[in-house]
């Protein structure tokens, strides 16, 4: 089902959709091609002024191990280590 509606200052067409038992929604065909949202997409959601909000959750590769060596070491001497450098 569509409606128009006025939403965050931009006119848009509003779809809905049914929640089912376990709490799954269909996002809706146009909105995912819109978005950009396939199989495998992460998802954020948050609740704003009782409003469900969802985006895409950032995927930068960095940050899923950032941290991960436990040390302050500058990139450069560590990437001259790990290759077997003299002077690491």
């Amino acid at each position: 089902m569509y409606h128009v509606a006025y939403i965050l200052g931009v006119w848009s067409v509003a779809m809905k959709a049914v929640v089912a038992e376990r709490g799954q929604v269909t996002i809706p065909k146009a909105l995912r091609d819109k978005l950009g949202i396939r199989q495998g997409t992460t998802l954020e959601f948050a609740a704003s002024n009782g409003t469900l909000v969802a985006r895409k959750a950032e995927t930068d590769p960095v940050a899923s191990v950032f941290g991960c060596l436990r040390r302050r070491m500058d990139t450069d001497k560590f990437i001259r280590k790990i290759r077997g450098d003299a002077d690491a």
